[in-house]
């Protein structure tokens, strides 16, 4: 082999799937490297995975960003592949500072991060450039004039990710005395796809993958089937093209009504379901990882009906190196 690349997955979690992608990656292209993890607790499945994990700030403070950057630049990080919305605005602002220090973080730009991470902005950017989405209104506006309304509805927290706080109200008067910061939706019909895109240094859009859901749980996709749908398709690659710096892995969330696409969520990093993708023929972490090193890498043309059926999987460790 020739060359070498440290990967770390930022704010690991259960993302072992992902990790081992990764792995896969170096071996594709030849490359040395280890593939590190680093999370706010040892009680993560993917920490114990990694060839080396490593303690961090939580994202959301001060002290996250130079714990991060010290870290890169002593175990020799040449990709940080952020994987949860919290980390995202911390890491999309500081982009450049790991660059300095030849660090890639694989995430789009500041404003497509904020785009995605609240629903107002993610709604009001979707109907300012044209594209299918769903109704949507505040919960005051909607108990104020119900009869504006086709129940059920769905409440949505405006910060949130994994349907958590996600519920359906079947009238104005479930709305009544909603807590936090939510906003109400129209129920879209049909199925519900999510679509990964890749996003390459250029701002070429090199991958558009659909992935019809067939189960849920948690919020999280366990089942689910590569289809191609043109129109899907297209939607999205416009969706990507428009988006303000969008780069690397990105997925949108699409209700498929026959001819009617309803936009719902633009998630600017790796869904949970992704190795999905991966297995059909997107090869998003080879890619990223060929950019950083100046690889060249094809682009194949990806599978259609491959099915994914995601099942419990379990690491053991000692309760020392647990935390507890």
């Amino acid at each position: 082999m020739t060359g070498s690349c440290n990967v770390l997955i930022s704010s690991a979690g259960r993302r072992v799937a992902l990790m081992d992608l990764f792995r896969a990656a170096l071996v594709d292209l030849e490359l040395e490297g280890r593939v590190l993890a680093t999370d706010m607790s040892p009680l993560s499945a993917a920490f114990h995975h990694a060839d080396e994990s490593f303690i961090v700030p939580r994202c959301t403070t001060d002290e996250f960003i130079p714990a991060m950057l010290e870290l890169c630049e002593r175990e020799r990080v040449g990709l940080v592949v952020p994987t949860i919305d919290t980390e995202l605005p911390a890491l999309a602002a500081a982009r450049d500072r790991f660059a300095q220090q030849g660090v890639a973080v694989a995430i789009s730009g500041p404003e497509t991060i904020a785009i995605g991470a609240d629903k107002r902005l993610t709604h009001q950017w979707l109907v300012e450039n044209g594209f299918p989405t769903v109704v949507q209104a505040e919960v005051a506006d909607v108990v104020a004039d119900p009869a504006t309304w086709r129940f059920p509805a769905v409440v949505k927290p405006v910060r949130g990710s994994a349907s958590i706080g996600v519920h359906r109200v079947r009238s104005a008067a479930e709305l009544e005395g909603a807590d936090g910061d939510v906003v109400v939706q129209g129920m879209a019909p049909g199925d519900e796809h999510t679509v990964d895109l890749f996003v390459d240094r250029n701002g070429a859009i090199t991958t558009v993958v659909p992935r019809r859901r067939l189960e849920v749980r948690g919020g999280e996709v366990s089942k689910a089937v590569t289809v191609h749908h043109a129109e899907l398709e297209a939607l999205v690659t416009e969706i990507g093209a428009t988006l303000p710096g969008a780069r690397g892995a990105l997925n949108v969330q699409v209700f498929v009504d026959g001819d009617d696409l309803a936009v719902i969520e633009i998630n600017p990093r790796f869904g949970g379901g992704f190795p999905l993708s991966w297995e059909a023929g997107a090869m998003f972490p080879t890619w990223l990882v060929a950019e950083v090193t100046g690889r060249r890498c094809e682009v194949l043309p990806w599978r259609e009906g491959v099915v994914m059926l995601r099942y419990d999987g379990a690491l053991f460790v000692g309760a020392g190196d647990a935390g507890l």
